[in-house]
């Protein structure tokens, strides 16, 4: 480690976004105060800092999408924006006294396990440190992905992520392309249309969309959450109820979701009226298979008279040309990638040296496992929130860390019952077996026997990103840590004097 190990602390959490938060938050409840949050940035709120494009905001009910230990009764909205979400996390980081333990412009460039001390070192950006725990809440929608379209480097114009938004660059009277039709895409569209010259979406593959109940949450409402707490923890188990109800189409019943699609196709009909353009946009798989969206004015949007759909992928740039695989040729001054973010390929993953020395993007290079989502085979003390397996196609993922943090409480827990220096390392056939039982869960699946090609696979056509399964059930697996599923790891005996053995500890 270059300069030297630097602090040691107990427990160090990467990330500051609900996952990172949540974490400190939950250290903090179980007495544990020695923890760092290294955070890259300048400011908490990971995904909802990052995504500062027009339009954004969360497809999950507001009071869905919170912690429960730190509920929100102001929402303004039935689906908050970006501003508002981001603005909640600022509250939690205030009111649960998280600012001493954060440490910002510290990014993580690489990590080591250090089988003689039983203890990570990690080198950041603000300087090196160690901890005997490591928790990686650094997140699926972290790192934006641009595909690699030859030219791309001859474009005299504007070229940036939805999630790198130049704020400084006025789209207004440009020639703008937007390249995906994802999540991002849905909300950009409709809000940067009124303004622009001209807006060509490239459309590999239309997305199933669905009305969004979206309204203002009225004073009144926002009052009788605020004084009557009852009312406010109803509302978000309704939430939770009904999209625990839905899991059974996804992950079992899938040729039951036809009603759901003729719900969609009568949305698309509403607002879309020539018929060509409403066969582009019609999608050939079924719904849920890839993400579904939510927005009442994407396809308004889209039917406008300075708006083009090419129906195929952004092929070549040549200049200011854009070539679509169809042939297709559009001019522009910008492009916006929508293009999704390195999810099952984490480059978190490149940073992480486990115990036997191999990387864990090199252990995971036949697809990400992790047992119960949380912990890797021969990464000791190394816990991963929104970890493989772990991603939800109809719910809160704010559900699913919850769930997680009761597990890095126990396995706090366990590690001091068990007293001195001790790590626990996820045995392997714990971990396959694990990964056996979700890969024969997810066959049956609406994600892997829908049609689609999705982001929720990896390169081996695997989906490694999605849970299989309720909440529910999820928080009931991940509840208590099971010592019979790791290897325990204990600092080996020294005479006074002798030199540790190569691979001590192991």
């Amino acid at each position: 480690m270059v300069g030297g190990k630097g602090e040691h602390v107990r427990v160090a959490v990467i990330g500051a976004g609900f996952g990172g938060l949540g974490a400190a938050v939950r250290l903090r409840r179980e007495g544990v105060t020695d923890f760092v949050v290294l955070e890259r940035a300048d400011g908490v709120g990971g995904t909802w800092r990052d995504n500062t494009y027009p339009g954004c905001a969360c497809d999950v009910p507001s009071h869905l999408y919170s912690f429960s230990f730190a509920p929100n009764p102001d929402w303004p909205r039935a689906f908050s924006g970006q501003s508002h979400i981001r603005a909640y996390l600022e509250r939690v980081a205030d009111t649960f006294g998280l600012r001493p333990h954060l440490r910002f412009g510290a990014e993580v460039r690489s990590m080591r396990w250090d089988a003689d001390e039983l203890r990570w070192e990690i080198d950041t950006a603000a300087g090196p440190l160690t901890a005997d725990v490591v928790v990686s809440a650094t997140g699926p929608l972290s790192d934006p992905k641009i595909p690699d379209v030859p030219g791309l480097g001859t474009f005299p114009g504007k070229v940036f992520h939805s999630s790198r938004w130049d704020h400084g660059y006025d789209l207004r009277g440009k020639r703008v392309a937007m390249i995906g039709t994802g999540a991002s895409a849905a909300q950009i569209v409709p809000a940067v249309q009124p303004d622009v010259e001209r807006l060509t979406l490239f459309q590999r593959t239309p997305p199933w969309v669905l009305p969004r109940f979206d309204r203002r949450i009225t004073a009144a409402e926002r009052w009788l959450h605020t004084h009557v707490p009852a009312t406010r923890a109803a509302r978000r188990g309704l939430l939770w109820g009904v999209r625990e109800l839905q899991v059974g189409l996804f992950t079992k019943r899938p040729n039951q979701l036809g009603l759901v699609e003729s719900l969609a196709k009568a949305h698309l009909r509403r607002a879309v009226k020539d018929p060509a353009l409403r066969a582009r946009l019609t999608p050939d798989y079924r719904i849920g298979c890839k993400r579904v969206l939510l927005s009442n004015d994407y396809y308004p949007a889209l039917a406008r008279p300075n708006v083009d759909v090419v129906a195929s992928g952004l092929a070549e740039v040549r200049g200011s040309t854009l070539v679509a695989a169809d042939g297709t040729e559009t001019e522009a001054d910008a492009i916006v990638f929508g293009t999704g973010f390195h999810v099952t390929d984490m480059p978190i993953a490149d940073r992480v040296t486990g115990a036997d020395g191999i990387t864990l993007a090199e252990s995971w290079k036949d697809g990400m496992k992790a047992l119960r989502g949380t912990s890797a085979a021969g990464f000791p003390n190394f816990l991963t929130l929104i970890g493989p397996n772990t991603g939800l196609g109809n719910s809160s993922l704010i559900l699913i860390v919850e769930a997680q943090l009761n597990y890095l409480a126990d396995y706090l827990r366990q590690l001091d019952t068990l007293g001195g220096r001790a790590a626990l390392d996820a045995r392997p056939s714990a971990v396959n077996a694990w990964a056996r039982m979700i890969r024969t869960r997810m066959e049956r699946t609406v994600w892997n026997s829908g049609g689609c090609d999705s982001w929720y696979l990896d390169e081996h056509g695997h989906n490694t990103t999605l849970w299989p399964g309720t909440t529910a059930e999820f928080r009931k697996v991940t509840r208590r840590v099971d010592l019979a599923e790791y290897r325990l790891l204990r600092m080996p005996r020294r005479a006074p004097g002798a030199p540790v053995a190569a691979g001590a500890g192991r």
